[in-house]
């Protein structure tokens, strides 16, 4: 399946535009290459631009972190990630004055975008229900929600269920892998 110059023009955009871009320039390769690799299955079969765009903005956000924590230039703490060149906030800081923008938050512009979105969420979780009555023993909806929506790593779903992490990995991939077969 090859991209189309609009998709990589998209994602090359959405890559440039993500707040751990800059003054990481150097791995922007390694940026797109993860990128495209964790969403060319989706890409031909999602329609809405939309849609895509947002699927890809939390695959490239995703990519971006592992490349970074790879090239040791990121590090896990206990309140999410840091640059592993940055110092930890003192806790007597007074942060009253900072101000936070939610400009760059894209919000569906019409009630339609709000159903099709929902719409396919739905559809994703009840095939992964399906896919996890088809074979209990393997805990796919455990793994999955630990992993995607308690945004825990692989080490800490294999400690927590006392399987390896390489099993972990090998689970999430087959039911990714089994998704993907369900929407094509």
């Amino acid at each position: 399946m090859e991209l189309t110059q609009d998709k990589i023009d998209l994602i090359s955009r959405i890559i440039k535009n993500d707040r751990k871009y800059p003054n990481n320039e150097d791995l922007y390769d390694d940026f797109f290459n993860e990128t495209c690799k964790r969403s060319v299955a989706i890409i031909n079969a999602v329609e809405s631009e939309l849609t895509l765009e947002a699927y890809i903005k939390r695959v490239a956000t995703t990519s971006i972190i592992n490349v970074l924590k790879d090239s040791g230039r990121l590090r896990r703490t206990r309140s999410g990630y840091m640059s592993s060149k940055e110092v930890a906030i003192e806790p007597d800081i007074d942060y009253s004055d900072v101000v936070i923008s939610y400009s760059n938050i894209k919000v569906p512009e019409n009630p339609e975008e709000i159903v099709i979105q929902k719409e396919i969420l739905e559809f994703v979780a009840d095939t992964i229900r399906k896919i996890d009555e088809e074979e209990p023993e393997k805990d796919y909806l455990h793994i999955y929600t630990l992993r995607y929506d308690k945004g825990m790593t692989q080490k800490e779903i294999s400690e927590e269920l006392g399987i390896s992490q390489s099993e972990i990995s090998k689970r999430l991939y087959k039911l990714m892998d089994k998704v993907k077969d369900i929407i094509e």
